[in-house]
């Protein structure tokens, strides 16, 4: 993960931990204070959310021990960490993918990590290259026609 992505993993963490932990205590104490927990879906909630909530913290708690930090490089020369690829391929047509670490990837919206099917495939490659991508149920090849640095963000967008 880029050192971007392992602050604001810590910062997640962070709040999980201050303040969403504090507000499901809070409101397992209130449902308790009701009675009979027997029949008492306010509070047999609360601790499905606690469960959940612990499950999130342990996998940040996790990923965030085991990061390798990967400087993000403004060189568009080949694929890494914080490039923007644009690929075409049988499959996916013209597509350009946004290349991050783990926890910064968005699928959905074509942000994809490093150590992905796509972004292993790609990772390392120039403009050009015809690279094989090995996903779980097939394989298929992908064409790079376009690598660009990440857009920085304008002293104005920093601003709002």
């Amino acid at each position: 993960m880029t050192a971007e992505e392992k602050r604001q993993a810590e910062e997640r963490l962070q709040y999980l931990i201050t303040v969403k932990r504090p507000e499901i205590v809070g409101r397992i104490q209130e449902a308790r204070s009701h009675g009979d927990l027997s029949e008492n879906a306010e509070y047999d909630a609360a601790l499905n959310e606690q469960a959940l909530l612990e499950g999130d913290i342990g996998k940040l708690e996790e990923q965030i021990k085991n990061a390798r930090v990967i400087e993000e490089s403004k060189d568009n020369s080949i694929v890494h960490i914080g490039s923007k690829v644009t690929v075409k391929g049988d499959m996916v047509g013209e597509v350009t993918y946004t290349i991050k670490g783990t926890i910064g990837a968005d699928p959905k919206n074509n942000i994809i990590a490093n150590d992905s099917p796509v972004g292993k495939a790609l990772s390392g490659h120039k403009v050009g290259d015809v690279v094989t991508v090995e996903a779980p149920m097939m394989s298929f090849k992908l064409s790079i026609l376009r690598i660009e640095a990440p857009e920085e963000e304008s002293a104005d967008k920093k601003k709002n």
